[in-house]
């Protein structure tokens, strides 16, 4: 028997899981092939996008641990949005909270500007390769019209009543003339700090979610004036400054309407002439998981259906259509901060392969809507000094990775030119948007021509419910190489592989790691390349792979 016949009979070994008393189910039998010599399109590298409520965190040790590993997947080309770095407030991290104390008042309401904290948080992204996505506000407690006695900073914490973060940050300033001062101040500074080439480069949007009343308290219009009077100073500041928004929650409904309708032909509220300059559109689009009998049932359904919505009215207004778009918040669900039952999926690979399907069908749906898809940011960072795997919607915990972000390290990897490619078993894209994934797993893949030439193959298996099922063995074929190497290189992020929190799992859940503990858990996030065997004719090539259920794999060949 051949090598490489040993090696497909232990792969089809392997592919039966044991289930319940000793029983087998036999391996789901998948087809995928791939024309290196037939590109399909575009796959522009939408990942390169992350955020967090909590802008401090950034700073502190695991923060800036974590900012490395992200500039790293795309150098100067990664950006951070964070809430609150206008806020006031000490400095001092805590959840969905943060501030900068960047403006107060004298007695006698002279403006006073204090970029220390801000300038701390930039230079930190800026030091480890990532851009800011940079968000203006919230309102400064000094300049707040909240009405007297309104507390300025919240008291929530996870397992409160979610209204309780809505508190004086969130009100219209008492003067709209200070407030656009205080944002090209900033602008300014941060020009003269940074340099106009490398501010040039950045995102500028104001608020967040301003259709939620969460997040503004007031009418649309005022929000309009408050866009107005900020997106002004900045272009005032920085006349080719990337300006944009509004980061509505989901599409945005009659608000994010009245939006594009005022900064495409309405009267801005500053110079009294036509529009808003509008380099970019933002929406968010978010999952909706729930605990079902006993386990999470995933949302993906609920998520493509408010990105096309989004979409759908981003092309609604003829002369906005072809604006570059960011999904300012893509998520499986929609509070990063909150823990739950139906938020368990976020420690293991429920997580990462979720993070592969959804971006994957985004990817597809821009395309079909001949969306101009810029950035597709994931709401996920980490949380400083919590619980090792506390349950929160974040990439690493306590300084090591979890599953998920391996998967963003895979697309790093992906060119931007799509090959040509058959599936017997991706679930079609309409189906997922309607029924989500509920009956047969989703067993998908795209291949990518990468800049130095090789064939990238991004392969997951994901099902919306987080149960037990039979593995996929995949048959794949490649042709149009005109040359076909002997292996290919695999990456693997799955239960037994990249997967820290089984690791943890594994050597009994301690909450306090010792040294070769933590050691052993760094080790374990890790994804290792490995090398597999490739069959086939002088240009074409076949592999034989088993995927689990809710794992994610990446294979590079290196053939032209």
């Amino acid at each position: 028997m051949t090598i490489s016949r040993v090696i497909a009979s232990l792969s089809v070994l392997l592919a039966l899981p044991q289930l319940a008393h000793g029983q087998t189910v036999p391996a789901r039998q998948v087809a995928i092939s791939v024309d290196a010599a037939k590109p399909a399109g575009k796959l522009p590298p939408v990942w390169r996008f992350f955020g967090a409520d909590e802008p401090n965190y950034a700073t502190m040790k695991d923060g800036r641990k974590l900012l490395v590993e992200l500039g790293e997947l795309k150098k100067g080309e990664v950006y951070f949005r964070a809430h609150n770095l206008l806020s006031s407030g000490d400095g001092t991290a805590a959840f969905k909270w943060g501030s900068s104390n960047a403006y107060t008042e004298t007695r006698d309401g002279k403006p006073v500007y204090d970029w220390k904290v801000v300038d701390g948080i930039i230079d930190t992204y800026l030091a480890r390769g990532v851009r800011p996505y940079l968000q203006i506000g919230f309102m400064p407690e000094a300049m707040s019209s909240a009405p007297a006695g309104t507390p300025y900073q919240h008291s929530w914490r996870p397992g409160f009543d979610y209204k309780l973060i809505a508190t004086g940050w969130t009100y219209p300033p008492k003067d709209y003339e200070k407030w656009a001062e205080l944002v090209y101040q900033w602008t300014l500074h941060n020009i003269e700090k940074y340099g106009k080439a490398e501010v040039e480069k950045w995102y500028f949007e104001v608020w967040n979610e301003p259709n939620s009343p969460f997040y503004w308290t007031a009418s649309p219009e005022e929000f309009y004036k408050l866009h107005d009077y900020a997106i002004g100073a900045v272009r005032r500041a920085l006349p080719t400054a990337r300006v944009g928004g509004p980061d509505v929650a989901g599409a945005g409904g009659a608000f994010m309407d009245g939006f594009l309708r005022h900064v495409s032909s309405g009267k801005n509220y500053v110079t009294g002439q036509t529009g808003t300059p509008t380099d970019f559109l933002s929406f968010h689009a978010k999952g909706r998981p729930e605990f079902v009998d006993g386990h999470v049932r995933m949302g993906i359904a609920t998520h493509l259906r408010e990105a096309d919505r989004g979409f759908t009215k981003v092309l609604s207004i003829p002369s906005l259509a072809g604006k570059p778009v960011v999904i300012g918040e893509s998520d499986p669900e929609g509070c990063a901060a909150c823990p739950g039952p139906q938020n368990d999926y976020r420690n293991g690979t429920m997580y990462s392969s979720y993070t592969a399907a959804s971006f994957a069908r985004i990817w597809e749906l821009a395309e079909r809507r001949k969306v101009n898809l810029e950035g597709v940011l994931s709401w996920s960072f980490e949380f400083e000094d919590q619980p090792w795997f506390a349950g929160y919607r974040q990439l690493s915990t306590n300084g090591v990775d979890l599953p998920v972000l391996n998967v963003f390290r895979m697309f790093a990897q992906l060119g931007e030119t799509k090959l040509s490619t058959v599936n017997s078993a991706q679930i079609p894209l309409d189906q997922a948007m309607t029924k989500g994934i509920q009956g047969d797993a989703d067993i998908g893949s795209i291949a990518t021509r990468t800049a130095d030439g090789k064939v990238a193959l991004l392969l997951w298996h994901y099902h919306d419910d987080d149960v037990a099922g039979p593995d996929a063995q995949l048959k794949i074929g490649l042709k149009g190489l005109k040359a076909a190497p002997s292996s290919a290189t695999l990456w693997r992020v799955d239960g037994d592989h990249a997967n820290a929190f089984a690791a943890w799992k594994k050597m009994g859940s301690p909450q306090s790691p010792d040294q070769d503990q933590y050691a052993q858990l760094e080790a374990a996030s890790v994804m290792k390349a490995e090398t597999v065997a490739v069959a086939g004719p002088r240009g074409a090539a076949s592999i034989d792979l088993a995927l689990p259920r809710q794992g994610v794999a990446l294979l590079i060949l290196d053939a032209q």
